[in-house]
C-alpha cells in the first residue's frame, strides 16, 4: 500500500529549434507506459512469484485507467484501489529524444487524501480475518500514507501475525512506530536521526535511533554500491555486501530490495537472509536499465540452480529496450546459431558488447538452423544447449530465441542502438541497417577471428578439410 505512479515515456526527435522561441520542437514517434512507485514494488512480488494486491489511490482520468491496466496484464489485484476524483493520477511523463531525456512532466498533487477516500482505505483494513501474509508500505511523499492508516495497517497485519516492511519518505518516522520493519537508504536514515552514518559506528548509531523512534527490534539501512547493513535485536550488527558485478542504472533497486525483503520475511525466512536474497535481487537490477521486475529464475540462477534469467521473449524483451532507452542507454543487438561456441564467437560477442550498456544476442532455432544451413544433421547442439552456453557468457546480458529466417521484425519491435554483425556481411547487406539508421542507430561491422568457424571444428572432428 502507498502512493501509486504510472510512469509514462514519450519518444520522439528534438532536432531543431522553434522559430517562435528559443525552444527544441519535440516530434513524437512512440509513446510507452510503464509502472511506478508502489506498483513497481507490487510488480517484483509477482515477478518473484508471489500473489500481490495494491492498496492506493489513483484518479478518474486517462492515467488512472492506464494504471489499472498494466496492473491488470501483471496479474496485480486492483480491487483495493480507490478512486478520488479530486486528484489526478500520479504520472511522470519524460520526453526522450535518441538516448537524451529533454523534459519531464509531473502530474500530481501531494496533500493529504479526503476524508472520504481516507474512509474507504481503512475499510479494506478492516476486514477481518486479515487475508494477507505481509503488508509493504512503499511511500513515495505523495499524501497517501497518513498516520491513521499505516496504524490500521500495523494492526491488521499484526492480527494476522504478519510483517508489516516499510519503504519509507521523509523525516517524521514516528508515524511508522509499531511497524516490524523499514529499508531507509543511507541519506534517509541521515535525515531521520540526524546522525550521519559513516563507518560501523555511525551506522550503530543510527540504527539505535531508528529502534527509539519507531520501535523496531531490527534495523536496516541500505547502502548502495556497499551493500546493506543490519543490526539484530540483540545489537549486533554486520554489512552484507554487494552482489552487483557492473552498476549501469540505480533505478528501482529499492523497491526490488523491499520487495524480496519482505517476500523472505513473509515465508518465514530470517532477516538475514532475506537481506541476501535481497541484495541479489538489487545486484540484477543495478546491471540493467530503468525499472526491472526480477523474476525467481533470475535469483535461483545467480544461486546455481537454474538458468541465469537471461533468456527473455519478444515482449519482455521489446519492454527492456523501451526501459534502456528510456534511461538514455545503448542496447546492442546481434544474432545468429552460435552452434559449438569457439573462442572465435566469444571475440565477437565481447567486441559487440564494448559498443554499448547491454547485448542482446537473437538466436536461431533448430529449425531456423536447419533452413539456413540446409543440412539435416544442424545444428550440432540443439537450442536449449546453445542458449544455457550463450547464458554462461560474461559478455551476453539477454538472448531472445527466433524462428525467422531473418531477425528484421525482432529489429523492428526492439529498435536497437547498436546493430552489429561480422565482417562478412559487408557485402551481402546487413539485416535491419535501414532501419536502425533511420532510428539514429549505429551498425558496426566486427573483425572476424582468423580459422575460428563452427564448420572447420566440425570437419575437424570429421576428418576431413575444412
Amino acid at each position: 500500500m502507498g502512493d501509486l505512479i504510472l510512469d509514462r515515456y514519450i519518444e520522439g526527435q528534438a532536432s531543431r529549434v522553434s522559430p517562435e522561441a528559443p525552444v527544441l520542437v519535440f516530434e513524437k514517434q512512440a509513446e510507452r507506459f510503464l509502472l511506478g512507485g508502489a506498483c513497481n514494488v507490487a510488480a517484483n512480488l509477482v515477478s518473484l512469484g508471489a500473489k500481490a494486491s495494491v492498496l492506493g489511490v489513483v484518479g478518474e482520468d486517462m492515467a488512472g485507467q492506464q494504471l489499472r491496466a498494466l496492473l491488470d496484464d501483471e496479474g496485480i489485484d486492483t480491487s483495493c484501489l480507490v478512486s478520488d476524483p479530486s486528484r489526478p493520477t500520479t504520472c511522470k511523463t519524460r520526453y526522450v529524444s535518441k538516448t537524451s531525456q529533454v523534459l519531464r512532466v509531473d502530474s500530481e498533487k501531494r496533500h493529504p487524501t479526503e476524508a472520504e477516500v481516507k474512509k474507504r482505505l481503512l475499510e479494506f483494513l478492516a476486514v477481518r480475518p486479515f487475508p494477507y501474509a505481509a503488508v509493504l508500505l512503499s511511500d513515495y511523499g505523495k499524501g497517501v500514507l497518513s498516520r491513521d492508516l499505516i496504524a490500521a495497517a500495523v494492526e491488521a497485519a499484526h492480527s494476522a501475525g504478519a510483517k508489516v516492511v516499510v519503504d519509507p519518505k521523509g523525516a517524521d518516522y514516528e508515524r511508522f512506530r509499531g511497524v516490524d520493519l523499514l529499508t531507509p537508504n543511507r541519506e534517509e536514515a541521515e535525515t531521520a536521526t540526524g546522525i550521519s552514518v559513516t563507518g560501523l559506528e555511525g551506522m550503530h548509531e543510527a540504527a539505535g535511533k531508528l529502534r527509539e523512534i519507531t520501535g523496531i527490534k531490527q534495523a536496516t539501512i541500505t547502502l548502495g554500491a556497499e551493500g546493506i547493513f543490519f543490526e539484530g535485536a540483540d545489537g549486533k550488527g554486520n554489512i552484507i555486501p554487494t552482489e552487483a558485478k557492473a552498476v549501469f542504472d540505480v533505478t528501482g533497486a529499492g523497491d526490488t530490495v523491499v520487495a524480496t525483503l519482505t517476500l523472505g520475511l513473509a515465508s518465514g525466512v530470517s532477516l538475514e537472509n532475506s537481506l541476501r536474497l535481497a541484495n541479489i535481487a538489487a545486484g540484477i537490477v543495478v546491471g540493467r536499465f530503468g525499472t526491472w521486475a526480477v523474476s525467481k529464475q533470475e535469483i535461483l540462477g545467480l544461486l546455481g540452480q537454474q538458468d541465469s534469467g537471461k533468456i527473455l521473449d519478444l515482449e519482455e524483451a521489446v519492454s527492456m529496450a523501451a526501459r534502456m532507452r528510456a534511461e538514455g542507454r545503448r542496447l546492442v543487438f546481434t544474432n545468429g546459431c552460435f552452434d559449438i561456441i569457439h573462442p572465435g564467437h566469444t571475440d565477437y560477442l565481447g567486441r559487440a558488447r564494448s559498443y554499448g550498456d547491454a547485448l542482446l544476442v537473437a538466436v536461431n532455432t533448430d529449425e531456423s538452423v536447419r533452413r539456413q544451413e540446409k543440412a539435416p544433421d544442424r545444428p550440432i547442439n540443439p537450442l536449449d544447449d546453445r542458449l544455457t552456453v550463450l547464458a554462461g557468457l560474461q559478455a551476453v546480458d539477454f538472448l531472445l530465441p527466433f524462428d525467422a529466417d531473418t531477425p528484421i521484425e525482432l529489429i523492428q519491435a526492439i529498435t536497437p542502438q547498436v546493430l552489429v554483425k561480422g565482417e562478412d556481411w559487408r557485402e551481402k547487406g546487413v539485416v535491419g541497417q535501414e532501419w536502425v539508421e533511420s532510428h539514429g542507430g549505429q551498425v558496426v561491422l566486427v573483425p572476424l577471428r582468423e580459422g575460428c568457424s563452427t564448420s572447420s571444428i566440425i570437419a575437424k572432428i570429421r576428418g576431413e578439410k575444412a
